[in-house]
């Protein structure tokens, strides 16, 4: 069971969108939808579950518009997908990573951006609690912050770039 971030969510249903970029060159990621797509291909044949934390699933439908519905239809017909709540467990979770950060030195502690809001330190932290809460075993974001607390919960994260490219297909056409 893996858990999918905004940032990869939305190249999923928008693969024209701006792609991230690589933090170590700074460049975009090369075919980054199409890095996606192939990620659930392969989790899907996989019988692999994708959770879509119920603070993701907000953040993507914020400016869905028309386009709500379909976004719900897919997600809720897909048996890849399964969109999870900020329970108990979770809310636990969350509290637990809020408090040690705290004892650390502050909410913002381990924000990659020391003037990131309450509220966003809050919401990644939230998204990495469901993980958790939920038994997955990685996170998917190209947030940096969503990356770190997924890390320090003892989650691998991945980003775009982490991932495999789509196999070239065989059949390709030649130049004459």
């Amino acid at each position: 069971m893996v858990v999918f971030d905004t940032s990869i969510l939305l190249l999923l249903f928008h693969p024209d969108a701006k792609p991230p970029n690589d933090p170590a060159t700074g460049m975009a990621v090369e075919k980054a939808a199409e890095r996606i797509k192939h990620l659930v291909d392969v989790l899907s044949n996989a019988k692999e579950k994708i959770v879509i934390p119920t603070p993701v699933l907000s953040e993507l439908l914020v400016h869905a518009g028309e386009a709500t519905n379909h976004y719900l239809e897919v997600l809720n017909s897909q048996a890849v997908f399964r969109i999870a709540s900020f329970d108990q467990k979770a809310a636990i979770e969350a509290a637990i990573a809020m408090g040690e950060a705290i004892g650390r030195g502050g909410i913002r502690v381990d924000a990659t951006d020391p003037n990131a809001t309450r509220g966003k330190v809050k919401f990644d932290r939230q998204i990495v609690a469901i993980a958790k809460a939920e038994g997955a075993t990685a996170v998917y974001s190209d947030d940096g912050d969503v990356v770190k607390y997924a890390q320090q919960a003892g989650l691998k994260a991945y980003r775009t770039i982490d991932l495999d490219l789509p196999p070239e297909d065989p059949q390709s056409s030649l130049d004459l």
